[in-house]
């Protein structure tokens, strides 16, 4: 996952969980497939990271619209956010 951050932007940090992520290890496309591109590998990789839990929490609550983060894509977010 790509973490826009600069020295001096601590705003824009990565989170903590980030640093140890496997998806700190794989570029972003893997994460950001093309429209019609399979998921199922970069669900597989989060599903072995120890870090999935809080990145997911990131995404839910920053609204991340876009690519796979916490083992789950845009549209499995959006059904989540809708549960009551």
């Amino acid at each position: 996952m790509s973490m826009n951050t600069t020295a001096t932007d601590s705003a824009n940090a990565a989170p903590a969980w980030y640093e140890l992520a496997l998806c700190a290890q794989t570029g972003p496309g893997f994460f950001f497939p093309e429209p019609g591109s399979s998921l199922r590998d970069a669900k597989r990789l989060c599903g072995a990271c120890e870090g999935r839990k809080a990145c997911l929490d990131y995404a839910l609550t920053n609204d991340e619209r876009f690519g796979v983060w916490g083992g789950l894509s845009e549209s499995e977010r959006q059904a989540l956010r809708r549960r009551p």
